[in-house]
């Protein structure tokens, strides 16, 4: 649904630092640039923004609102608290399980040197068997609509016959 998310910063640089760290620890890097006034984020394409307020008005944080990262191991949410804390960032939750998300529901909370607030979060039943159950069952379809399809040569064959 999101196709990206920005936040607001006073100072890029500064922010970048934090970020380049923060989501470092969760295999994200920056994908653009736009200096002074903004650096994009993801894997592959912009999916969070630091950036300065379009309206060139100081940042303001959202009563509210944070913006969850998602991790891939609990190590990873380990790796992204400290870093975060490391560049500068304030704990807002140590990692570890927050069953009133989820029984599978495990997180850290870190508010940036703006004061957004951030998460890296983990769900592990995305990276356990479910996970495990989904690549099976693709793979058995890859299979299945494999057999299904006749190879050239039987097609050739099939051809040849109607002659």
């Amino acid at each position: 649904m999101l196709h990206h998310v920005s936040v607001g910063v006073r100072d890029v640089a500064r922010a970048a630092q934090f970020y380049d760290a923060a989501l470092g620890a969760l295999g994200y890097k920056r994908v653009m640039e736009f200096m002074p006034y903004a650096i994009a984020y993801g894997v592959v394409g912009p999916s969070f923004w630091i950036q300065l307020p379009h309206n060139q008005q100081p940042a303001s944080v959202g009563n509210g609102v944070h913006i969850g990262f998602s991790a891939r191991t609990k190590n990873a949410v380990h790796k992204f608290h400290e870093a975060a804390l490391s560049a500068g960032g304030k704990d807002d939750g140590e990692p570890g399980p927050r069953e009133m998300y989820g029984p599978d529901y495990y997180g850290a909370f870190v508010i940036d040197l703006d004061g957004n607030k951030l998460e890296a979060t983990l769900h592990a039943e995305e990276t356990g068997a479910k996970a495990a159950a989904a690549s099976t069952k693709r793979k058995t379809k890859t299979a299945k609509k494999a057999a299904r399809k006749p190879t050239r040569r039987k097609a050739a064959k099939r051809k040849a016959r109607r002659r």
